[in-house]
């Protein structure tokens, strides 16, 4: 008799105890609808500091399928990500986050264009957003044209964290260890065969997102630079650019003075390009610098998290 499959659900988790119950209800529905193959729920707690870790634990008391990993501190979304997937023992992998804005109900579908359909993950991206204001929705187009023009990543506007994946798509996302991590990026670098699926992202079940704009936006920065080296290059080139202009310019004043003399006039004009030039190149100064920092942590070789609970420490306490 063939052995049946394991899905490992990854679900990182911060400050969701209002949440976490009910999405677990609905995995849990769907699950039993899913008799073929087996699950293990892997929630990895992020540093919450509200009673998320204490849910967890307690759904752990009362469905063994349910695992856990406990940050000591809030390392972020990607880290949670990472150690989901390495501690994850399922031939395959789905992430997917616990404010049920990413449908359990397509998980079904997900698994047969990864088994029947030859396609080596299926992944999730949203046409509209109920959550998002206009103004978020214009920033997040934005985001994208500017993401894929800089990057050259064939990342799907509207991209989800959402997806199932086989193993061999998760050794290979593993073995990129690098500390600077944008996932999402890591799928297009890979490549492998992707099946999108589009859906209209509803309302979060409960509780409040925890990505404000500020946030957001440090997280773009990140996704960019991790990704391309092309804002670096950019620079370089209006350098370039403002070389060039600044020669014109020489050769106009040396034509002029040489014509009609030397007047005094136009400094207010001088002060507003210096200063300017001034602020071109503390902007790029500070994108090197960026890459400068991300540098510098790669080569520390920090971990990416330290764990401070799982359910393996739970079972030794309970003995």
């Amino acid at each position: 008799m063939k052995k049946k499959d394991l899905i490992s659900v990854v679900i990182p988790t911060y400050n969701e105890e209002e949440v976490i119950n009910i999405f677990y209800d609905k995995i849990n529905i769907i699950s039993k609808d899913m008799k073929f193959v087996n699950f293990e729920f892997i929630f990895v707690d992020d540093g919450s500091t509200d009673n998320s870790l204490n849910i967890i634990k307690k759904l752990n008391s009362l469905d063994k399928r349910v695992r856990f990993i406990s940050f000591s501190r809030n390392f972020g979304k990607e880290a949670a990500i990472y150690a989901g997937l390495k501690s994850s023992l399922g031939n395959f992998v789905t992430i997917m986050d616990c404010d049920l804005q990413d449908p359990p109900e397509l998980l079904n579908d997900m698994y047969n264009a990864v088994t029947e359909e030859g396609f080596d993950a299926a992944a999730i991206y949203s046409l509209s957003h109920k959550d998002y204001s206009f103004f978020r929705n214009l920033l997040t187009k934005i985001w994208y044209k500017i993401n894929s023009s800089l990057s050259g990543n064939l990342e799907k506007p509207g991209t989800r964290d959402y997806r199932l994946m086989s193993k061999k798509v998760i050794d290979s996302l593993l073995s990129m260890q690098e500390v600077n991590r944008y996932t999402r990026g890591l799928y297009s670098y890979m490549g492998y065969n992707i099946k999108w699926i589009a859906i209209n992202t509803d309302d979060r079940a409960a509780g409040k997102s925890k990505f404000n704009l500020r946030k957001l936006f440090s997280y773009s920065i990140d996704a960019i630079s991790s990704t391309s080296t092309k804002p670096l290059l950019l620079s370089a080139y209006i350098g370039l650019l403002f070389c060039l202009i600044a020669f014109i310019f020489i050769i106009i004043i040396i034509v002029k003075t040489i014509i009609w003399g030397d007047p005094v006039s136009g400094w207010p004009s001088l002060v507003c390009i210096i200063i300017f030039l001034s602020g071109i190149q503390l902007f790029f100064l500070g994108i090197i610098g960026i890459y400068l920092s991300k540098l510098y942590l790669e080569i520390k070789k920090r971990p990416l998290y330290f764990i401070n609970d799982t359910e393996k420490d739970k079972k030794k306490g309970d003995k």
